[in-house]
């Protein structure tokens, strides 16, 4: 009897899901306590994460990377780290682990963590918290103190009027003058414009012809683009910056800048050494034409040849000047980088020994002075390579050179050169071929030589941070 009332108990199975609900609540009640408190510390993670993300950034900033002392980098970090990862939910706040690699200009630094989140079911799961790491990398190249060398081209075709405007009215208020000078869109500086052809006592030359009509030559937007990077006015998005782009870009990348300009016709001329921008800015009105003595007649002991543009021999006086560059940190050993800015129209009217040749396509015979040939030819790009192999950079400003198809000379002498556009023809060529890689910009006749120039000098004054992981 007994055995079959065994028999029946185990048979029986109305109360079986009291039993089962009981025995598994053990496993549920530990999973959703488990699974609250990894929740909980994701999110912690999360929030920590930003904390070190936020940190790393600070760190390779302009203003920190000039700072060299990696003790004060470290603490600016670790201080923008505490601030963001004080939250409640953490067992204390996290001390991060932060390594900072200078290399050169490049700064790269890692902030890392290890925190303990608290577990709202410590006894369920057997643990008072839930560890949470993280880590965060952020690198950056520090914008280099540099030493820029304007180089300025003040040759004759710079003072071509600036818009085909200018030109159509230089061309018609110079319809009076002498021969050589007459329906001419240029505005030659000569000294005694009374020997030319045809001249009287009263004769000006037509640089007096165009200030006298209000005619605005290229020459002196090129003076205006300098202005714009050393004086300005130029709105700087940084609060409490005056000045040019020079002093902005450099209150924003927290570097030194300093400018040289000189200009260049058939000699290097030296319109202000190596100072701060501001200084040289006080010299831009000395930005000035080439003075010739008449028509035909460079000086009063050259005559016959109107040459005046040597951009080759411009190039080989500036590498001279220039030291070899440095990377341009803060490093007390270290020097700034040396970049080279020329503006010009690309073609080079320069006079150079018989025994030697000019360009291979430029057209003969040239007019000769004594001993030496006139080579009217775009830039040989030798000098160039010289510059660029000692690690300076060439920032080149074309100014398109016209095609002047109703002028003989053009046709029979610069024509082949600069076709089949100004903006494509070999000209141009050789000038980006001059030109470091990303540095070379070029503006027709009538644009915006000021916004050109800017542009130019903010390709090689940017700098940016990224976060890399």
């Amino acid at each position: 009897m007994l055995l079959g009332l065994v028999r029946r108990c185990a048979r029986d199975r109305r109360a079986n899901v009291a039993v089962i609900f009981a025995l598994m609540m053990v496993p549920t009640i530990y999973l959703a306590g488990m699974a609250l408190d990894y929740t909980v510390a994701l999110r912690k993670q999360g929030q920590l994460d930003a904390a070190a993300d936020a940190a790393a950034i600070a760190a390779v900033r302009p203003a920190m990377l000039s700072v060299t002392d990696t003790t004060v980098v470290k603490n600016t970090a670790a201080a923008v780290f505490a601030a963001k990862a004080t939250m409640p939910g953490l067992t204390t706040v996290p001390t991060p682990t932060i390594t900072v690699t200078d290399s050169g200009l490049q700064r790269t630094i890692t902030v890392s963590y290890v925190a303990q989140s608290i577990n709202n079911f410590p006894s369920v799961i057997g643990s008072q918290a839930w560890q949470v790491q993280g880590s965060a990398t952020a690198r950056a190249s520090s914008a280099p103190n540099m030493n820029f060398y304007l180089l300025l081209d003040d040759s004759p075709s710079m003072a071509i009027g600036a818009t085909q405007n200018d030109i159509d009215n230089l061309i018609s208020a110079t319809s009076k003058q002498p021969s050589g000078s007459k329906n001419c869109g240029f505005a030659c500086h000569e000294l005694h414009p009374n020997l030319d052809s045809g001249a009287s006592s009263s004769t000006v030359d037509n640089l007096s012809v165009a200030r006298n009509n209000s005619v605005t030559l290229r020459i002196d937007l090129v003076a205006n683009a300098v202005k714009q990077l050393l004086v300005g006015p130029w709105t700087c998005p940084q609060s409490g910056v005056s000045g040019g782009v020079m002093q902005c870009m450099s209150a924003i990348n927290n570097t030194t800048y300093k400018a040289a300009i000189y200009t260049f016709d058939y000699n290097l001329n030296t319109i202000q050494t190596l100072t701060s921008p501001s200084s040289a800015g006080t010299k831009i009105s000395n930005i000035q034409l080439l003075t010739v003595d008449h028509q035909n007649c460079v000086t009063t002991s050259i005559c016959n040849t109107d040459f005046g543009t040597d951009i080759s021999g411009a190039l080989g006086g500036v590498n001279t000047i220039m030291p070899d560059p440095g990377t341009g940190t803060n490093q007390s050993s270290d020097t700034p980088q040396e970049v080279v800015f020329l503006v010009t129209d690309g073609v080079e009217d320069k006079l150079i020994a018989k025994t030697d040749t000019c360009d291979a396509n430029a057209t003969y015979p040239l007019p000769s002075a004594g001993s030496q040939v006139r080579c009217q030819q775009p830039l040989n790009t030798a000098i160039c390579d010289t510059i660029k192999k000692r690690n300076i950079r060439i920032a080149i400003l074309y100014t398109e050179y016209l095609q002047l198809t109703t002028d003989g000379w053009y046709n029979s002498r610069i024509a082949q050169f600069n076709n089949p556009s100004s903006s494509t023809g070999t000209i141009a060529q050789r000038l980006q071929a001059c030109a470091s890689p990303g540095l070379f910009a070029d503006v027709q006749t009538g644009g915006d030589i000021s916004t050109a120039l800017t542009n130019l000098f903010l390709k090689v004054a940017s700098s940016t941070a990224s976060l890399v992981q």
